[in-house]
């Protein structure tokens, strides 16, 4: 099988048989649904093919085509009247450059329109009556070639890729990115007199449909008066999947590869509980039938390595997707938001809303109080939350979708908490004797004296349960190694961390591990303040009725969790199971 990781070309895709996931059965309601469009997708998730997709069904000149790229598909067993009817333009704002000042950016958005307005008239030569004039103001030779356009039969679909590509960037910019962002939105800045002459065009001057894909309504918003007529289908159950694989059909490719790879059929389902864990877990429809969808480019990462090399990605999260850290910082930087950001690692606690923000404009991002809503909400758009049910007051809740994302928050306060190369290297060194031996010893030193002090002053010093589980968290996180609070091992908030071998791992000096936590305050040992507990031996404390008693419910609860996990791993498994007692954020007992 051949795939086509980092292939965003339709045709290509067909023509050289690559595995493609027909999803062409949408298109007949696409055209239903509304003659402008917006569909909103993280990163990466395969927005563009179907934009190829679109611009290939549609392109008048690739009529005689349409037999060998659509005929085994879906929609070529039914295609609508308008197939292969149109002009096709497609702008790609992640190509415009987002540096210098705002006068630079609107200078580089002009040149990419009138790029791609001269590759139209160049493609459609024949088609094209008379003259289009490309001009340095992109807009008029919008205007110029849409004239041109009017005078045939047939109209523009105009189609546009990460249409805030480079807006975004300007505003999460660290420098004056918020002064740029307003020339370029506001008044009559170049991205909001863009849409409008969009908004004009479709009114009976040549422009007959527009698909427009993002990453989050941050731009829509501030363009709103200029743009108010694009319908967004982001959340409409039946484009849930429209970018994203279902497992049904990663089961189907796994079970291919196993095959050609020669591996035992097993190692199927083995690799599916893998990919599972980090993969899945999106849901865009904020309803249950909207289904969990696999991230369709980590999926691919992962099949073209299977396929090659016949064993699992060391690394799981594929290098193109880690810079989404960024966008998990920048909201770190808005008032409250780290607070936010180190709560959305308590799976016991699922981020709750009222419902989703829409209205992301600059003035509100970042002058506005922020509610809790409002930064989950922003979140969800970058595709770091996902929908996962409802509370019982029936408020979204929301959660990190997988383990490839949650290591992107590790992994963002790992360092802000734990910064430089010193505290990094300390930190591996009590991790790698706690993964080989379950020595807890230099493991609770290193938080009890590196890591909880970092918290006198921050949002999260009132929880002492969510502090100490996301400093064991932040501490031991090794995705390489371990499978760490999974679903597949463990039912997710089963247990407080679980760290599970990796199943290509386990011939390494790694055991599994699973801590349970139990909390005192200060408060609940009479005769101790904070002086005495901070010098009082472990083994003395230990000796306190209240800590003991806590101590002996923990190891209760370990040996139900161990007698579950012996029934999924057998032999396998090369348990440590550890009760820890945290006495404020001070001590550690176990």
């Amino acid at each position: 099988m051949r795939f086509p990781y980092g292939l965003a070309n339709f045709q290509a895709v067909v023509e050289e048989d690559y595995l493609y996931i027909d999803r062409t059965d949408r298109i007949g309601t696409i055209e239903e649904a509304g003659k402008q469009l917006l569909l909103l997708r993280p990163r990466r998730f395969g927005k563009s093919l179907w934009l190829s997709t679109l611009e290939n069904y549609y392109d008048l000149a690739k009529a005689e085509h349409f037999a060998p790229l659509f005929g085994h598909l879906k929609i070529g067993q039914a295609p609508t009247a308008r197939r292969n009817s149109y002009f096709i333009m497609k702008w790609n704002f992640s190509l415009v450059d987002p540096m210098g000042d705002a006068e630079a950016i609107r200078a580089a958005l002009h040149r990419h329109i009138n790029v791609e307005i001269q590759a139209a008239v160049d493609k459609y030569r024949d088609r094209i009556p008379g003259d289009v004039e490309v001009q340095a103001d992109a807009i008029a030779s919008l205007g110029s070639l849409l004239a041109a356009i009017s005078r045939t039969p047939h109209r523009l679909y105009l189609l546009i890729d990460e249409y805030d590509n480079f807006a975004n960037e300007v505003l999460v910019s660290h420098q004056k990115g918020e002064g740029r962002y307003r020339e370029l939105i506001g008044g009559e800045g170049a991205i909001k007199t863009l849409f409008k002459a969009v908004k004009d065009a479709a009114e009976g001057r040549g422009l007959d449909r527009v698909f427009i894909t993002g990453v989050s309504p941050v731009v829509l918003a501030d363009i709103t008066s200029g743009y108010n007529v694009v319908k967004d289908i982001s959340r409409e159950p039946e484009y849930a999947d429209l970018c994203g694989f279902h497992e049904a059909e990663i089961r189907a490719v796994l079970d291919q590869v196993i095959v050609d790879c020669d591996l035992p059929p097993e190692r199927a389902g083995e690799a599916l509980d893998l990919m599972r864990t980090f993969y899945n877990g999106y849901n865009f429809s904020l309803e249950p039938e909207g289904g969990q969808i696999y991230n369709p480019t980590l999926a691919l990462y992962f099949f073209e390595h299977l396929s090659k090399q016949c064993r699992y990605p060391e690394e799981m999260l594929d290098n193109n997707l880690a810079m989404d850290r960024n966008r998990i910082e920048y909201i770190a930087r808005l008032p409250h938001g780290e607070a936010l950001v180190s709560a959305a690692l308590d799976t016991a606690h699922p981020l709750s809303v009222d419902r989703l923000e829409q209205r992301f404009g600059v003035e509100r991002m970042l002058h506005a109080p922020q509610t809790h809503g409002f930064l989950a909400s922003l979140l969800y758009f970058f595709g770091v939350l996902t929908y996962s049910g409802r509370d019982p007051l029936g408020n979204l809740q929301l959660r990190i979708p997988n383990l490839v994302v949650r290591k992107l928050y590790v992994e963002r306060i790992q360092e802000a908490l734990l910064p430089g190369y010193d505290l990094d290297r300390e930190r591996r060194a009590v991790s790698e004797r706690f993964y080989a031996a379950g020595d807890l010893e230099p493991l609770c030193d290193f938080i009890e004296q590196r890591y909880l002090p970092v918290f006198d002053n921050r949002d999260l010093r009132w929880s002492n349960e969510l502090v100490v589980k996301t400093a064991f968290l932040i501490t031991l996180f090794n995705d390489i190694a371990y499978i760490m609070d999974s679903e597949t091992a463990i039912a997710r908030g089963y247990c407080d961390l679980s760290l599970i071998v990796r199943p290509d791992r386990r011939q390494y000096a790694l055991l599994d591990h699973v801590v349970e936590f139990k909390h005192l305050k200060l408060g609940d040992l009479p005769g101790l303040d904070s002086e005495a507990l901070a010098t009082m031996p472990r083994e003395e404390l230990r000796q306190r009725p209240e800590v003991a008693t806590l101590l002996a419910e923990a190891e209760t609860q370990l040996a139900g969790y161990r007698k579950t996990l012996e029934g999924i791993y057998g032999d396998r498994l090369k348990l440590r199971t550890h009760a820890l007692v945290c006495i404020g954020l001070v001590r550690f007992l176990w």
